[in-house]
C-alpha cells in the first residue's frame, strides 16, 4: 500500500481504539478513491467514502481522522434522508456545521477551512438551515452525493458535483467515476441501517467506557421516538381538559353509596406570544391556528396575550370554545423580551388559568417563582426554563 492507503487504515484503527463509537461508524463505509475531476477533498453517499488522493496527501494524521470520521457522522444522523424541501446548498452547509462541532468536541483535530460557528453549537441541522443564506460564498468540507445535481425548489449556484478538482484544471483523471444519486427506496434501507449501526457503535462504546457525554446525549435524542411539537402540545392541553367527579351532581349508579359523578367543565388557557422580534408573525400564526385547532375539541376558552418588555395594548383578545381565534394583522412589539408581565396579568385575574401555554424562544426575564398553575413552554430555539414544562418547537 502506498502512504494515502497507509494513513487511512491506521487513522481508522486509531479511531477505533481511541473513541470507538465514531471508529465503528467509520468501519460502515468502504474507502474508495475518486476521481479527481469531480472530487475535490472527500465525499460520501451514504454507501462509501470517496477521497481525492491529491487532498489526502496534504493532512497530518490527526486530519485525516477527522474527515473520515465526518462523512460517517453525517451518514449515522441521516442527513441524506433528512433534506426534504429544503434548498439543497443550504441544507449541506447545516450539515457540515451541525457535524463539524461534534468532532472538535470530541478532541478531533480539522483541516483548514472546516465550517465552525460558537452560535450553531448544540444545534441540529433542521435548527441552523434558517440562518444560513443562500448567496453565501461558504463551502462544505465535503461533498454530499445524496441527491440529483439539479436543485427541485429554486437554483444551486455551486452544485457540488461541479466544484473544480482539488488538484487543479489539469489533473489527470483516476479512480471512480460519480456514483449515481440514491433512489427512494434505498435511502430509506441506508437510513434503517445506518439507525441500527449508530445504536450498535454506541452500545459497544458505552461497554469500553469510551462514549463521550455530549456523543451519549445525541444518540438519545436520536433513538428515543420524538413526536411533533403539535401531537406533544395535543397531548397536555386534553390532560388539562380532563374530565373530573364531584358530589354536586352525584352518579346515578344503583347502591346505597353515594358516588360523584363525572362533570366535564370548560378550561380556562391562557396562550402568551412573544413579540419581541425573534419569533416571525408566520410562526406565530402556525402556533395560535393549532391552539385554535385543539381548543374546539377540549372545550376551551382561550385568553391571548402578545408581550415583549411589555403586554400589547390590544391584549388580550379572547374566544370561547365556539369562536375562532382571531388575531390582529400586525403584532405591535420587537422591544426586549420579560416574561413576567404575563404572570401578574394573570395575578390581577378572578380565577387562575387551568393552564398557560407560553410560546417563546426563552431568551428573557423570567418570574423568580413558579406559579401555583402549570405553565407550558413552547420553546423555538435550545434555551433552557427554569420551571414548568418545555417543549421543543424546532
Amino acid at each position: 500500500m502506498d502512504n494515502v492507503e497507509t494513513k487511512l487504515t491506521a487513522a481508522r484503527a486509531a479511531l477505533i481504539m481511541e473513541k470507538p463509537f465514531l471508529g465503528a461508524l467509520v468501519l460502515r463505509l468502504p474507502l474508495v478513491e475518486a476521481d479527481p475531476s469531480w472530487c475535490r477533498r472527500t465525499a460520501t453517499d451514504a454507501r462509501s467514502f470517496y477521497y481525492n488522493r491529491q487532498y489526502l496527501e496534504r493532512l497530518d494524521f490527526e486530519q485525516t481522522k477527522f474527515v473520515l470520521a465526518h462523512e460517517a457522522l453525517h451518514c449515522a444522523l441521516a442527513h441524506f434522508a433528512r433534506r426534504e424541501h429544503r434548498s439543497r446548498r443550504r441544507w449541506d452547509l447545516a450539515c457540515d456545521f451541525a457535524v463539524n462541532p461534534l468532532l472538535v468536541a470530541d478532541g478531533l483535530t480539522p483541516p483548514a477551512g472546516v465550517l465552525l460557528a460558537a452560535r450553531f453549537r448544540n444545534m441540529v441541522a433542521e435548527e441552523i438551515y434558517p440562518y444560513l443564506r443562500e448567496d453565501t460564498e461558504e463551502q462544505t468540507l465535503d461533498q454530499h452525493l445524496y441527491d440529483d445535481a439539479d436543485e427541485p425548489h429554486g437554483h444551486d449556484p455551486h452544485p457540488a458535483s461541479h466544484m473544480p478538482p482539488a488538484g487543479g484544471a489539469g489533473a489527470p483523471a483516476a479512480g471512480a467515476a460519480p456514483p449515481p444519486p440514491l433512489s427512494a427506496p434505498e435511502r430509506e434501507r441506508l437510513r434503517l441501517q445506518w439507525q441500527q449501526r449508530l445504536a450498535g457503535a454506541a452500545q459497544t462504546a458505552m461497554q469500553a467506557g469510551k462514549l463521550s457525554a455530549h456523543m451519549a446525549r445525541l444518540v438519545n435524542e436520536l433513538l428515543q421516538p420524538a413526536l411533533p411539537w403539535r401531537a406533544l402540545l395535543a397531548r397536555y392541553l386534553t390532560s388539562a381538559a380532563r374530565n373530573d367527579y364531584d358530589f354536586a351532581h352525584p352518579s346515578r349508579r344503583e347502591g346505597s353509596a353515594i358516588l360523584p359523578g363525572l362533570r366535564s367543565g370548560q378550561v380556562d388557557l391562557v396562550v402568551a406570544l412573544d413579540t419581541s422580534g425573534s419569533i416571525a408573525d408566520e410562526e406565530m400564526r402556525e402556533f395560535v391556528s393549532e391552539i385554535d385547532a385543539i381548543k374546539g375539541q377540549i372545550s376551551a376558552r382561550v385568553s391571548l396575550l402578545a408581550c415583549d418588555e411589555r403586554i400589547s395594548e390590544d391584549s388580550p383578545w379572547i374566544a370561547e370554545s365556539w369562536e375562532a381565534l382571531l388575531l390582529p394583522e400586525r403584532f405591535v412589539g420587537g422591544g426586549g423580551t420579560r416574561f413576567t408581565p404575563v404572570f401578574e396579568w394573570i395575578e390581577h385575574q378572578e380565577r387562575r388559568p387551568d393552564l398557560l401555554v407560553y410560546f417563546t424562544d426563552a431568551a428573557g426575564e423570567f418570574p423568580a417563582f413558579e406559579p401555583d398553575y402549570p405553565v407550558l413552554w413552547l420553546v423555538k430555539g435550545k434555551l433552557p426554563v427554569p420551571w414548568g414544562t418545555r417543549i421543543q418547537l424546532n
